[in-house]
């Protein structure tokens, strides 16, 4: 016959063995989502494709305390709403390609400013100044931002969905740039991003409004259109990085910056 003490010590033994249990399983769900492949991250530039950033750890056996409220270390955005316009083919060429073009990006983040290189990359050059100047990008939300294994702030869709597009596509640019020397973009980096999924080549030469920021050197293959570089506001990108991202929607797969980062205005002058 067991005594009580002998049955209180078997529940116990019990009880501990549920909880390792359980504790394994939370640990191997919170490694799978923990871990983020390279390549993934890569593809996750394409308009439309899933980002994954770091998942929340999960909490073991006592129930996990409410997560703090998003910080937001920006301002209020402009009075106006996101563009819809849309157009059926490449604008016609009229950028200067012998000249030096200089765009503002003025967010509720701070001021951006970038240095384009029209004789390298004149289509993306071209279409990014004809945009800017139609406001396309005024009143838009930057909606992905990725802080591991790639530090990029994406932005350029109006619909802040990663689906976004002006209505035509650009042809890929200046992909042998010697700036992306050992396939690393360098910080201060400007590129467009595009669909092409790595293997189908009639997925090239996809870029359209969507452009990221390389904030810190990023391991990326060389398929994504180098047009300029950041010349002032890398402090904004950090603000914006260091807090950080939401996990991934389960509509879009966007990693969406805490921050909210909204371009008030685009403007792009010959310099």
């Amino acid at each position: 016959m067991v005594s009580k003490d002998q049955r209180r010590r078997q529940l116990a033994r019990e009880k501990f063995e549920r909880q390792q249990q359980r504790r394994s399983v939370a640990r191997r769900k919170t490694k799978r989502r923990n871990v983020i492949v390279a390549s993934a991250v890569a593809v996750a530039l394409a308009a439309g494709v899933a980002a994954y950033a770091s998942a929340g750890l999960t909490g073991g056996d006592e129930a996990a305390s409410a997560p703090p409220a998003p910080r937001n270390p920006c301002g209020a955005p402009a009075k106006g709403t996101p563009s819809k316009k849309t157009w059926k083919k490449e604008p016609a060429m009229s950028v200067d390609t012998s000249a030096s073009y200089a765009a503002k990006l003025s967010t509720t983040c701070g001021t951006i400013e970038l240095k384009l290189d029209p004789g390298k990359a004149p289509h993306t050059v071209n279409s990014f100044a004809f945009l800017a100047g139609q406001g396309y990008f005024d009143h838009s939300k930057c909606h992905r931002l990725v802080d591991a294994g790639i530090h990029v702030l994406q932005c350029g869709d109006p619909t802040a969905t990663g689906s976004g597009n002006p209505g035509y596509s650009l042809p890929d640019e200046n992909l042998k740039d010697p700036r992306l020397k050992g396939g690393v973009y360098p910080a201060g980096t400007v590129a467009m991003a595009n669909s092409y999924d790595g293997k189908d080549e009639k997925t090239r030469n996809s870029g359209g409004s969507q452009f990221f920021l390389v904030f810190q050197d990023s391991r990326l293959p060389p398929n994504y259109t180098p047009f300029g570089t950041i010349t002032g506001g890398m402090d904004v990108l950090r603000k914006i990085a260091d807090a950080g991202a939401t996990s991934p929607d389960p509509q879009t797969g966007n990693t969406a910056p805490h921050a909210r980062v909204v371009i008030d205005k685009a403007a792009v002058t010959k310099s």
